[in-house]
């Protein structure tokens, strides 16, 4: 894991695309990725698998064991709360009411893509806690 031990500089264009980024709500962010991923004919997750090949025989072996750290966060249902899942689920994503509304009425549907196991967690709690069915992938 080296490539998290080296500081990247950041250009001022760079610093402004990471500003914009953060101002971004997570459905919009999903978006952006899938937009990207279209332009230019790439997955978003193909780094993971570039990196882990140029690593040689060894770090191909142990691939399989790794414990995954990215997961899908996936609303398959709003259960009897649904209200309640709808203002966590605004307050989590910052989605407007129809929006959110959506989201809950579409279920099975993504809430978030890319989360490390922490963020996943977290999210899966709060929405159970407000009476969804919440499933990591």
């Amino acid at each position: 894991m080296e490539a998290k031990e080296q500081k990247i500089e950041l250009t001022d264009k760079m610093k402004s695309v990471m500003d914009t980024i953060e101002k971004m709500t997570v459905m919009e962010l999903a978006d952006l990725v899938k937009a990207l991923e279209d332009k230019f004919g790439v997955q978003a997750s193909a780094g993971l698998s570039v990196a882990a090949a140029g690593a040689g025989p060894s770090a191909q072996a142990a691939a399989p064991v790794e414990e995954k750290s990215v997961f899908t966060v996936v609303l398959t249902s709003a259960g009897s709360s649904k209200i309640q899942v709808i203002k966590e689920l605004r307050t989590l994503t910052n989605l407007g009411l129809k929006e959110a509304k959506d989201l809950v009425d579409g279920a099975p549907k993504t809430i978030k893509e890319g989360a490390t196991k922490e963020e996943a967690e977290k999210i899966k709690k709060q929405l159970e806690t407000a009476g969804a069915k919440i499933e990591l992938k």
